[in-house]
């Protein structure tokens, strides 16, 4: 399974950075439908076997776009979070560096108090992202949860503190292409660290280890 995400890791870099087929106007500035929405590359094109986008209207697709962005983000910090986690685990200024072992067993070592921080933390940053991209409930249809706004661009909170969003709708196309591919194969890599460390109790740096003594005893 390690070298499974390893090759993904690797192989999904590179495709993230392939030049994407990408209309002339940006879908920002369009109806966001199946059509012209970023995100698709060679071979695989729009992957879509079990047809939810071909079901969805214009509201339901962006609330798609929505949750996959944000997941994908979220892989991306977990994946460098495993890495360093582990990395500087015993030599961290943070809590006396007692926090050790696997990534997945941290957590439920952090100090009391610690805990509630980082669910505030959690907490204030969703409802920062609600405001900007939700409709309020009370002025939204029972049946339609989660409405975003129409004026939302799907991921687009505002925040780039180094101006590197492109002003050309082609780049910016490119650009959201490269940060969902990046993302589905952080959540792919994030769930394959899961499940190795949750199978055999060592973290991933160890498994790297483990895996350069191996091939060094064949040679």
């Amino acid at each position: 399974m390690m070298n499974l995400a390893i090759a993904s890791l690797l192989v999904g870099s590179a495709s993230a950075f392939m030049t994407a087929p990408s209309a002339k106007t940006s879908t920002a500035m369009n109806a966001f439908t199946v059509d012209n929405m970023p995100g698709a590359l060679a071979p695989m094109g729009f992957f879509d076997p079990l047809g939810f986008a071909e079901k969805a209207d214009e509201k339901t697709l962006k609330r798609y776009r929505e949750a996959e962005v944000t997941h994908g983000r979220v892989a991306m910090l977990a994946v460098i979070g495993f890495l360093v986690g582990e990395a500087v685990e015993g030599s961290s200024f943070l809590f006396d560096a007692q926090i050790t072992g696997p990534a997945i067993t941290h957590f439920e070592q952090v100090p009391d108090g610690w805990d509630a921080l980082i669910i505030t933390f959690i907490g204030a940053s969703e409802a920062q992202r609600a405001q900007i991209g939700w409709v309020d409930p009370a002025d939204a249809s029972y049946d339609q949860p989660g409405l975003l706004r129409d004026d939302y661009y799907p991921g687009d909170i505002n925040f780039d503190p180094l101006g590197l969003k492109p002003e050309d709708p082609e780049e910016l196309d490119l650009m959201i292409t490269k940060e969902l591919q990046n993302g589905r194969l952080a959540m792919l890599a994030a769930a394959g660290f899961l499940a190795q460390e949750a199978v055999d109790g060592l973290g991933i740096i160890q498994h790297f280890q483990v895996g350069m003594i191996e091939k060094a005893i064949e040679l």
